[in-house]
């Protein structure tokens, strides 16, 4: 096999004049743009029943997606050093607001998972999965110093547990379940000793297995899940009406704006069910392609984050390849609930369903992909970059 030197690889990104990534940030704002159209075709009844105008939803996500973009404007000057020194602050404000949730919050669906500020619906959840991100990737920089001690180890993880802990009290199954596997899969990527990681992902699943049992209504979405045509009125109603909006969407799709199932039939059709009225409007084909473009993400995040490893700038490395896994779960979780291969889950579609702090946790995600990606090709340019 002949052996390429990472520095020849390294030269087309050294030679050309782009200072970040153009093709992950076109990616970003074309998936953006085709989220405002879903969700305006989506909730199009639903807005004009409620108050007559029909672009409500699709004004307020226009204006959630315009201040994200004003804040990641901003955020983006920081760099990841920075990034790495807030970190604990961030944690800890992140804490406060789960607790904050479980006091103030706002109750919708029989779950406490937002916090109303003005005309915005505040979700600590969202904030939560990123500042668990930056806190492993924090940790595992250190990760030498850290196995040393048991107390060490200890403190961390009572830390993200206190918070796994708190958004079970919400309940937001859906979300505790991404966090814990964001966990895993940095662990693993960490180079976690395989015996302790086997061992914990059985505990883990035994531990999913034991709180699904404890609460009936868990019990009866898995039911439910099994056999959704059993009870199409009842726990089955969500997933009956997605598999029909996708089986109607055959191969091409009805047509943009032509769903039947978004016409009050399909509970969320504009939030967790958005992907069900992609496949009904732009059919099978269409949907392989929005799965194309989340695959494309995910791979291009750990691309970077392989990149920053090999550049020694570790904690960026972890940060893009925790982004990755949470990109690929969360999508993952929410198509896979679509299309009936999973239990009801209350997740989003990252960068696609409506959302206010969704939207806004992502943008930053994507930008921190962004800020990554440059802070590696001004260190393959020869500048001095802080890790």
């Amino acid at each position: 096999m002949i052996k390429v030197s990472k520095k020849f690889l390294e030269r087309p990104i050294v030679r050309s004049g782009q200072k970040i990534d153009m093709s992950l940030l076109w990616m970003v704002v074309l998936m953006t743009a085709f989220s405002l159209l879903m969700i305006y075709s989506a909730s199009i009844a639903y807005a004009a029943s409620e108050g007559g105008d029909q672009y409500s939803f699709l004004t307020k996500q226009a204006l959630f997606v315009l201040g994200s973009v004003a804040v990641c404007g901003g955020l983006s000057l920081m760099k990841m050093h920075t990034w790495k020194k807030i970190m604990p602050w961030f944690f800890a404000a992140c804490g406060v607001m789960l607790l904050l949730v479980l006091v103030v919050g706002r109750e919708i669906n029989g779950a406490t998972r937002w916090i109303h500020v003005g005309p915005v619906n505040l979700q600590p959840t969202e904030m939560f999965k990123l500042a668990v991100v930056l806190y492993l990737a924090s940790l595992f920089t250190r990760k030498a110093e850290v196995l040393q001690s048991v107390t060490k180890i200890i403190k961390p993880a009572v830390l993200v547990a206190a918070g796994l802990m708190l958004i079970m009290l919400q309940p937001d199954f859906g979300s505790f379940v991404v966090i814990v596997a964001i966990m895993l899969g940095m662990l693993f990527l960490a180079g976690f000793p395989w015996k302790y990681f086997v061992t914990m992902v059985a505990v883990v699943l035994a531990g999913f297995a034991s709180l699904i049992v404890a609460a009936p209504y868990r019990m009866k979405r898995v039911a439910a899940f099994l056999d959704p045509f059993a009870d199409p009125l009842g726990k089955g109603y969500q997933l009956t009406h997605s598999l029909m909006a996708i089986a109607r969407g055959e191969w091409t799709g009805v047509g943009l704006g032509a769903s039947l199932e978004k016409r009050f039939y399909l509970p969320e059709a504009h939030t967790d069910f958005i992907f069900a009225v992609i496949g009904e409007e732009f059919g099978f084909l269409g949907m392989c392609v929005l799965v194309f473009c989340y695959g494309w993400l995910v791979l291009r995040a750990f691309s970077i984050g392989r990149q920053a490893r090999d550049l020694d700038l570790i904690f960026s490395a972890y940060v893009a390849n925790g982004i990755g896994i949470w990109l690929g779960i969360q999508s993952f979780f929410n198509i896979g609930v679509n299309i009936g291969v999973l239990p009801t889950k209350g997740l989003t579609l990252p960068l696609m369903s409506y959302g206010g702090s969704a939207v806004l946790v992502m943008l930053v995600c994507m930008m921190l992909l962004l800020r990554i990606d440059y802070e590696n090709r001004q260190k393959m340019r020869g500048y001095q970059v802080e890790n």
